[in-house]
């Protein structure tokens, strides 16, 4: 245990989400700039500007794979600090961009220097925090940077009123630097040398066999990274499905912020029950809840032979679907970590990349069938979580600390 003084309880949790709210703020402050972005680098197709998206995730699974191994070597701080570098490093590549591939590849940057913070600071929280009591410092934490998120629509498109879309990734650069300063000066290092292991390749094939051996472990990345090919597929595409389907272009950001609201809620009610009620049994009724809805939802779809219900039918349908999603996100990291406390570097490093490799997949796949119909997506909530009670077992229900 590091003997250093711990920071104060509400900084640790801001910090934590200022940490992770760099990918999503890079996400979801792009969203209303798709268009612009598309015009001025000569973006045809929407399945092209998709990639905006999906290049961004790819570059975060490699990342992980090499921040995750690097925090067991060199502590948790030097690697944050790397990441944000090139994250900002990333953010002006695309912000500067005069083609579509230079933009591209600034992304994948972004992607790639972001997953240093998202990936470490879940191994920084595991050497605070173990067990429930690491459920509850991430569903905080989850509660706390949704906001970012949800926020970042609006962001993005408030500075279109003055500016154009580069002017969005200065603003991504300026807050990487302002988390930067804030983690270096106020965050101790929580892996104290003595603890560190040597990079080696006996090393790393020893963190890899044991996180494949951990069996819940597996089948939590497996199942995260479905439901995050949901989210990789509905961020591509969000902006299309508000302004295609229902005509809504200005008051988009309101809306995306409301759904993205209804996760940061659950999650601020997940990080009071998990105590109670352990992860597991959180996991299942999460899924049984979505899959009930989803499930009610395509069947009247059918039998209405409606392919665009009215909006307020479509948020009042996906608003609870996303609450059921707040329980899930944390849980399941939480869960897939808890063997995995003396390889946690390795153990969220594969965690993250297992995650964004499904996501960036099945998002790619999916997203091309949400631009015409909302039956695609509904029937993708649906068929995901049965898969998810499927693949974790019926053991979720049972009375268990976590």
């Amino acid at each position: 245990m590091n003997t250093k003084k711990h920071l104060p309880f509400a900084e640790f949790v801001v910090l934590m989400a200022m940490l992770t709210s760099v990918i999503p703020l890079a996400i979801d402050g792009m969203l209303p700039a798709f268009p612009n972005i598309g015009h001025t680098l000569r973006v045809e197709s929407s399945e092209q500007l998709q990639l905006i998206v999906a290049v961004l995730f790819l570059g975060f699974g490699f990342g992980q794979l090499l921040f995750g191994p690097l925090s067991d070597v060199l502590g948790r701080k030097t690697p944050i600090y790397i990441g944000l570098v090139v994250f900002m490093v990333g953010s002006v590549t695309a912000g500067f961009a005069q083609s579509y591939e230079i933009f591209l590849l600034g992304r994948f940057l972004q992607g790639f220097g972001g997953a240093s913070p998202r990936i470490v600071s879940l191994a920084l929280i595991r050497d605070e925090y173990s067990g429930n009591a690491m459920a509850k410092i991430t569903s905080l934490v989850m509660t706390v940077f949704i906001l970012v998120p949800a926020v970042a629509p609006a962001l993005g498109q408030g500075i279109l009123l003055f500016a154009g879309w580069r002017q969005i990734f200065i603003l991504l650069f300026g807050m990487s630097l302002f988390v930067f300063i804030w983690f270096g000066v106020r965050q101790h290092e929580t892996l104290v040398r003595s603890q560190r292991k040597p990079l080696s390749m006996k090393t790393i094939r020893s963190g890899v066999k044991e996180t494949f051996s951990q069996s819940i472990t597996v089948r939590c990345m497996i199942v995260s990274g479905l439901v995050f090919g949901i989210f990789v597929a509905y961020l591509g595409s969000v902006q299309g499905i508000f302004s295609n389907l229902f005509s809504v272009t200005e008051q988009f950001p309101l809306y995306f912020a409301m759904l993205a609201l209804s996760i940061g809620l659950a999650s601020f009610f997940n990080s009071r029950l998990v105590m109670r009620l352990g992860m597991r049994r959180l996991i299942f009724f999460a899924f049984l809840s979505m899959a009930v809805l989803s499930n009610v939802f395509v069947i009247y779809l059918y039998t209405s032979d409606i392919h665009t219900p009215p909006l307020w039918l479509f948020m009042g349908y996906l608003s609870p679907v996303f609450f059921t999603v707040g329980f899930l996100f944390g849980n399941l990291n939480a869960l897939a970590m808890s063997p995995l406390g003396h390889v946690a570097g390795i153990g969220s490093a594969l965690l993250g990349c297992v995650q964004s490799t499904l996501s960036v997949v099945i998002g790619v796949i999916l997203g091309r069938f949400f631009h015409d119909s909302i039956i695609p997506l509904v029937l993708s909530f649906a068929t995901i979580s049965l898969l998810g009670m499927m693949i974790l077992g019926p053991g979720m229900t049972k009375n268990q600390n976590i």
